[in-house]
């Protein structure tokens, strides 16, 4: 009998309460984070059935997808239809119930899965959900995280349970160095440009490599967060040293003879020599140069020196279709050089793309040097605290100084919750999806790295970061 597991396994088999057959399992759920979009109506709907929460200590809440991000924002600011009234029953619902709340104001307040690990709420080892796909990005800090829809919170709120299909297992190796101006929203799009969007359906992903194991623990969750953008429901690194080092004194994190106990657990969860994955992936990282989507799906990449593909050239009638289909909305012809593509805005923000280390990355391209007159640009940061701690540094300077707007923390202008500023524009963004509409009606998104949408932003057209930075 095989003894060695993965961390997938012992996470999964240590929360599993009962086997409810075809590979589904009843788990026990340590967090539930809630939102106001789809949270409000999970606990609106709880409290029209007149049920009660199970366990309201292991359930947090936030208000960060409706909010307005604008400059001096009101508690119930919104630029989305139906954001008004979110916002309020999210607010008064989480209070009722006597949820953990982070209220506009709070400074702990922010999108979250940025905050969910900077507060400590996200720990390894432990199983969390939240109503927003992009759930999987705390899988950086060792934690087992998916994205659950309405019906699933309001089933979590009233069991803190959730019946889940158990998937195969995928591991990916990052190895090797990562060149100079390259960074882990590269290493991502390049790999979803590798194995397509589909690439990860039915799969839990664990990333792995050297490249991975030399990366901050906010260039992990960057990886993550895209693992949705290739259909796998579940991404992760398993925790070690670099984890540890980083939720200590974290505020929700265990804490004396707790932390004792809790960081002899997780050194027990790291993947074991031998095991065995349904599938692996290797990618050489040395290879690796920036990269920009052309298209309207994540997959649709290439290296910021590569040019546009010919639909005529694909030999796959369902791919040159699909090809025929983005160029078509990105308004881009065949043969197009990247490099040089001229932008009408640029974004920095999301759950992606939007904490400390992001914005030291863009800060760093953008110091001394401005935007053209006139241009949009506009920097969301992830959280109240990756806003105070950046000022604290003088980064919103650089970016105020460069051109950029410096806004409020939030959602804000990754799925359109930017009242159509960005709308029929082509805007380079470091959020993670380019979706036909996603940014706004008729909005060409180009998504890239902080570094590179910064680039861009100070030249008005698609450009290498690379020779922007000092050597």
């Amino acid at each position: 009998m095989r003894t060695e597991r993965t961390f997938f396994e012992k996470v999964w088999n240590s929360h599993a309460i009962a086997d409810l057959g075809d590979q589904t399992s009843l788990l026990q759920i340590d967090r539930l984070f809630l939102h106001e979009l789809s949270g409000s109506a999970a606990l609106k709907s709880l409290e029209d059935e007149g049920r009660r929460v199970a366990s309201p200590d292991q359930v947090f809440s936030v208000i960060d997808h409706a909010i307005s991000v604008r400059p001096g924002r009101g508690p119930e600011d919104s630029e989305r239809v139906g954001g008004i009234e979110a916002i309020r029953t999210s607010r008064t619902l989480s209070k009722a119930l006597n949820l953990t709340f982070f209220d506009v104001g709070d400074p702990r307040q922010g999108i979250v899965h940025v905050i969910s690990p900077e507060l400590g709420v996200a720990l390894p080892g432990l199983t969390l959900v939240c109503g927003d796909s992009h759930t999987c990005t705390v899988g950086g800090i060792g934690a087992l995280a998916w994205g659950i829809g309405s019906t699933e919170a309001k089933h979590v709120l009233a069991t803190q349970t959730l019946p889940q299909r158990r998937p195969d297992t995928m591991r990916i190796r990052f190895e090797g160095s990562i060149p100079l101006g390259v960074y882990p929203k590269d290493l991502i799009l390049h790999l979803i440009g590798t194995i397509g969007a589909n690439g990860g359906i039915g799969y839990a992903v664990e990333f792995a490599g050297s490249a991975i194991r030399s990366m901050p623990i906010e260039g992990r969750l960057t990886i993550c967060n895209m693992a949705i953008e290739f259909s796998a429901k579940y991404g992760f690194v398993p925790p070690d040293d670099v984890t540890y080092a980083y939720l200590a004194g974290r505020e929700f994190a265990p804490s004396g003879a707790d932390w004792d106990r809790a960081l002899a657990y997780w050194r027990m969860l790291a993947t074991d020599d031998g095991a065995d994955f349904d599938k692996e992936v290797v990618i050489d990282c040395t290879e690796i140069r920036p990269q920009v989507t052309w298209g309207t799906s994540p997959q649709q990449v290439a290296a910021i020196d590569g040019r546009v593909p010919d639909p005529s050239a694909i030999e796959d009638s369902g791919m040159r279709e699909l090809t025929e289909n983005a160029l078509r909305y990105i308004g881009l012809a065949p043969g197009t050089p990247l490099e040089g593509i001229p932008l009408q805005a640029a974004y920095i923000g999301s759950c992606t793309n939007a904490r400390l280390s992001d914005l030291r990355e863009a800060a760093a391209v953008l110091q001394g040097r401005k935007v053209p007159e006139g241009f949009p640009a506009y920097c969301t940061p992830g959280s109240g605290q990756v806003k105070a701690q950046a000022e604290a540094e003088g980064i919103d300077r650089i970016f105020r100084d460069a051109g950029f707007e410096w806004q409020e923390s939030g959602c804000a202008y990754c799925g359109g919750g930017g009242a159509d500023r960005l709308a029929g524009k082509r805007v380079i963004s470091t959020t993670n999806r380019n979706f036909e509409g996603r940014q706004g009606p008729k909005t060409a998104t180009h998504l890239a790295s902080p570094a590179t949408v910064a680039a861009s932003a100070l030249s008005g057209c698609i450009a290498d970061p690379r020779k922007l930075l000092v050597h």
